[in-house]
């Protein structure tokens, strides 16, 4: 009998846990527009292969229908999909 071929899972650039905070480059609505930028989520399934993000905007597929569940799902090396980048304040210091 032949050998099947056994696929690896990829390797993950980040390990993503349900209830995460992410960011996820998507086309989504602020302030009534629908844009196309990183927006927060949060991980609301994980396997091998996947990640689901749920959302509190409206979020839409890139063929522009909008996403009734508010969840997009990625492979878990996806480009579109990161932690959380921290936002530098720079405040100015009193001399």
């Amino acid at each position: 009998m032949a050998s099947v071929p056994i696929m690896r899972p990829p390797e993950p650039k980040f390990e993503f846990d349900v209830g995460d905070t992410v960011e996820v480059y998507c086309d989504h609505e602020k302030n009534g527009q629908r844009i196309r930028g990183w927006l927060k989520g949060i991980v609301v399934q994980v396997d091998s292969k996947m990640v689901a993000v749920q959302f509190r905007s409206n979020v839409f597929l890139t063929d522009g229908w909008m996403v009734p569940d508010h969840i997009l799902w990625f492979p878990v090396n996806s480009a579109h999909l990161r932690m959380p980048q921290r936002r530098s304040s720079k405040l100015p210091f009193a001399e």
